[in-house]
C-alpha cells in the first residue's frame, strides 16, 4: 500500500530518472541560442577546450551539458539534423552504460553521437558495435563527417583489412565494426608474442547496437580461433558408417542408444548404447573383441563417435548448414546468413563432412575462445 502511494506521489524509479535527465536536457537547450551564435571555428575549438579541462581533472559529467550542446549544434550544421530532448536523454543513458530502448526510425544513430563524442574526448578510443559490416561502413562514413568537423578521427573495421590497416582504425578516436570483428581481433591480440603486434589498444568505452541480441540471444555463442590438428580424417568416414544403426532413446532412457540435449546441443550414449556401439565398432574392425571404447588408447575413437552422433542427430542440411561446391558451409542460426570459411571445432565439421560424403578437411583444435557476454 505504501509502495503504491509512493509511486502515485513520486512516480516510478524510471520516471524519476527520466525527470532528472529532462532537467539536464533543458540545461543543454538553454545553451542553444548561445552556441548558434558561434562561428565554425569557435565551435570546433570546443573539442580542444574540453580535452584540456579533462586533463585538468574535470570529469565527463562536468562537461556533459556543454559537450551535448556542442554535438547538437555541430549536427545541425554538418548533417542538417537536430537532436530532440528525448535523444539527449538517450545519450545520457548510453553514457551511463545503461540500455536505451528505441524503435526503428527514432534516431539511434544520432543518439549515439552524443555519448560517443563525450567519451572519445579522453583519447582512449570508443568502439561503436553495429549489427553488420554494411551498417559499420555506412555509419562511419555518415557520422564521421560530424566527428571530423569536431576534430575527432573515425575508423572502421571490416573483413579483408591487413594488420596495419586494423591498427590504424583502432588508433582512431572512434572505431566502427561488428561484434565478430572486435571479438576476433581481441582473441588474436591475446595470442601474439609481443605488444607491438597487437592491433587493439585498451578497451575503454563501447556502444552496442541491438545489445539484446549480443548479450541475450547470442550470449553463449563462442568466438573461436582454431589451428590444425593431427587427427586422421579417414577415421571419420569409418565411424560415420556405424551411426545410422543407433536409435534415439525414449524419454525415460530405458530403450535406445542415446539421449539428446537440444539446449546444450549434446548427445549422450545410454548404457545400452555403449554396448551397441562397441559391438558395431568390433564388427567394422575399429575395435578388438573384449576392448572397451573407454580404454585409454581409444579416447580418440570415442571423440569421433561423439562427433559423428552430434553431426547426424543435431545438425541438419539446409538448417544448420548447406552443401555448396563440395563444401559444408555453416548457416548463422540468428541471421540465416551463410558463413563461408567458418568451421565448427572439436571434429564436428569433419563429422558433418563425412555424413555428407564431401572431402574431409583437416581437423582444427581450439587455440583461443571467448563468448560475446564475456568480451563485452
Amino acid at each position: 500500500m505504501i509502495s503504491k502511494l509512493g509511486k502515485v506521489l513520486f512516480g516510478s524509479r524510471n520516471e524519476r530518472l527520466v525527470k532528472r535527465m529532462q532537467k539536464i536536457a533543458n540545461q543543454v537547450g538553454s545553451l542553444e541560442v548561445e552556441y548558434e551564435a558561434l562561428s565554425d571555428e569557435e565551435l570546433k575549438k570546443k573539442t580542444e577546450s574540453f580535452r584540456q579541462r579533462l586533463d585538468s581533472e574535470e570529469t565527463e559529467e562536468d562537461i556533459l551539458i556543454e559537450a551535448f550542446a556542442t554535438v547538437r549544434e555541430a549536427s545541425k550544421r554538418v548533417l542538417g539534423m537536430r537532436h530532440f530532448d528525448v535523444q539527449l536523454i538517450g545519450g545520457m543513458v548510453l553514457h551511463q552504460g545503461q540500455i536505451a530502448e528505441m524503435k526503428t526510425g527514432e534516431g539511434k544513430t544520432l543518439v549515439a553521437t552524443l555519448a560517443v563524442y563525450l567519451n572519445a574526448l579522453e583519447g582512449k578510443g570508443v568502439h561503436v558495435v553495429t549489427v553488420n559490416d554494411y551498417l559499420a561502413k555506412r555509419d562511419a562514413e555518415w557520422m564521421g563527417k560530424l566527428y571530423a568537423y569536431l576534430g575527432l578521427s573515425t575508423g572502421v573495421i571490416v573483413p579483408g583489412l591487413n594488420q596495419q590497416e586494423r591498427r590504424a582504425a583502432y588508433q582512431s578516436d572512434i572505431t566502427y565494426g561488428t561484434n565478430n570483428e572486435f571479438g576476433f581481433d581481441y582473441l588474436r591480440d591475446n595470442m601474439v608474442l609481443s605488444t607491438e603486434e597487437k592491433v587493439q589498444r585498451g578497451l575503454h568505452f563501447a556502444i552496442v547496437d541491438e545489445v539484446d541480441s549480443i548479450l541475450i540471444d547470442e550470449a553463449r555463442t563462442p568466438l573461436i580461433i582454431s589451428g590444425p590438428s593431427n587427427e586422421n580424417s579417414e577415421l571419420y568416414k569409418r565411424v560415420d558408417v556405424v551411426i545410422p544403426s543407433l536409435q534415439q532413446a525414449v524419454e525415460d532412457g530405458s530403450e535406445g542408444d542415446f539421449t539428446v540435449d537440444e539446449k546444450s546441443k549434446q548427445v549422450f550414449l545410454t548404457e545400452n548404447g555403449h554396448d551397441h556401439v562397441e559391438a558395431l565398432l568390433v564388427e567394422h574392425g575399429l575395435l578388438e573383441e573384449g576392448e572397451s571404447l573407454y580404454d585409454t588408447q581409444h579416447i580418440s575413437l570415442l571423440h569421433h563417435v561423439n562427433a559423428a552422433l552430434r553431426a547426424h542427430v543435431l545438425y541438419h542440411k539446409n538448417d544448420e548448414y548447406i552443401v555448396r561446391d563440395g563444401e559444408v558451409i555453416i548457416v548463422d542460426e540468428f541471421t540465416g546468413r551463410t558463413m563461408p570459411g567458418r568451421r565448427w571445432s572439436d571434429g564436428l565439421h569433419q563429422a558433418v563432412e563425412a555424413k555428407e560424403g564431401v572431402q574431409i578437411q583437416q581437423e582444427s583444435q581450439t587455440l583461443a575462445s571467448i563468448t560475446f557476454q564475456n568480451y563485452f
